[in-house]
């Protein structure tokens, strides 16, 4: 059953019930209610390249199959991810909301050298300097934990462990981690009454201090010895040293969310899932070396960014349809995630699969998520620990999803650890 106010039988009438062409599944309340799923299921079955001509981002293309969403994602030629052509998500070029600049909403070759820029930051050798940091504090917030009460696993663990990560790669004092957690969260927050931001006017105070808090340590860093941190990688390397302030902020939010959302949520996830399927939960306790396929089926059955969204830069005829130049064209990475064509049995969540990487949830070509390895370390670290000292962590009762299209993520997860090892 979904949460929320819609069961997934009542998603599916919905989702089925209505002629084709009407068909919208970027509705924020479906994936809050986790009861997306017919909608691409049908899309999928019935019109894979499908357009929606009338919603709350506008007109716009979903792809939900996965060649054909890798079709789209490595053809940075047609499909463009430019910031001026309204960005990587379905909302961007909003009238409220003018786009930032940041790499990943850039083409080549700019993409190219401000990417390479922060890339060592996250490349193997930095990794292996930080997974026994990594290690220590995870091995400090899971101790930390009670037992035999119920707590919200979204805070007390997967947003301690992100944020402490993403405010070492930042070099930020660590007292102010989950301010910068915080502020990811409004990036990708809807406004909404009673939401983390009701209006678009305090989702622009909040961006201005945001800005100013990361003006502040590139001042810092900019006068000082280069370091191996994010923001003295910007602030030192020629491809990025003298960018317009508003670019280096669009950059710091991309590694922000970046950081934050895939790893948070699927931290949240991993628990969640091998609640809803103790076989697999019994199969992990007993074999600990499955736990890099479990992270792996996680991030494919959790996908913690539904979609990315490109724009046409001139007509081309794609799968049957004709797709026009400016028309928005969204990747619907949660439903190519889901193609049985590609998956076999996509829906079960199986922890050894025998090809667990395969899956969509960080992308194709030179728009891949650059942090995938951090995510996936972290992941496998944390679980590795969370073995060693807990038999089991037992999910209490239902999620509080995120509102949004983007974001497929979790607000709190009741849990109780009835005893350690």
């Amino acid at each position: 059953m979904a949460d929320g106010n819609m069961t997934l039988q009542q998603a599916r009438d919905e989702a089925y019930g209505q002629p084709l062409d009407q068909l919208d599944p970027a509705q924020p309340r479906l994936f809050q209610a986790d009861a997306h799923w017919p909608f691409f299921e049908r899309l999928r079955k019935e019109d894979p390249v499908h357009f929606t001509a009338d919603s709350e981002f506008g007109p716009y293309w979903s792809v939900t199959k996965y060649n054909d969403i890798m079709a789209v994602d490595t053809n940075h030629e047609v499909f463009s991810s430019d910031f001026m052509k309204g960005g990587i998500t379905i909302g961007g070029g909003n009238a409220n909301f003018d786009p930032l600049p940041m790499f990943i909403a850039m083409d080549p070759p700019k993409h190219d050298v401000q990417r390479k820029a922060v890339s060592p930051a996250v490349a193997p050798p930095s990794l292996a300097a930080m997974a026994p940091q990594i290690r220590e504090r995870a091995a400090g917030i899971l101790d930390a934990l009670p037992i035999g009460e119920e707590f919200d696993w979204v805070d007390k663990v997967s947003k301690e462990l992100t944020a402490m990560t993403l405010a070492t790669l930042f070099d930020a004092p660590q007292a102010d981690r989950r301010k910068i957690t915080y502020w990811s969260d409004v990036v990708t927050a809807i406004p909404t009454p009673g939401g983390l931001v009701e209006t678009f006017e305090q989702k622009m105070e909040i961006f201005g201090e945001y800005q100013a808090y990361f003006n502040g340590l590139w001042n810092q860093k900019v006068n000082a010895e280069p370091h191996h941190d994010l923001i003295s990688m910007l602030a030192h390397h020629p491809a990025t040293r003298n960018m317009e302030p508003r670019e280096y902020f669009g950059n710091i939010v991309l590694l922000t969310v970046g950081g934050n959302d895939t790893t948070r949520n699927t931290i949240s996830g991993s628990v969640y899932a091998l609640n809803k399927n103790p076989d697999q939960y019994k199969k992990l306790r007993e074999n600990p070396a499955l736990i890099p396929s479990m992270v792996s089926e996680t991030i494919r059955w959790q996908t913690p960014l539904a979609h990315m969204r490109r724009t046409a830069v001139r007509d081309i005829e794609f799968q049957g349809k004709t797709i026009r130049e400016g028309d928005k064209v969204v990747m619907w990475y949660v439903s190519g995630n889901r193609d049985d064509e590609v998956i076999d049995n996509p829906n079960a969540y199986i922890i050894d699969r025998e090809r667990p990487r395969t899956h969509i949830s960080f992308g194709f070509g030179i728009h891949r998520c650059v942090g995938n390895r951090l995510a996936e370390l972290q992941l496998t670290i944390i679980w590795e620990e969370m073995l060693k000292r807990f038999p089991e962590i037992v999910v209490t009762g239902e999620p509080k999803r995120s509102f949004s299209t983007f974001v497929k993520g979790y607000e709190t997860l009741p849990v109780i650890i009835p005893t350690r090892n």
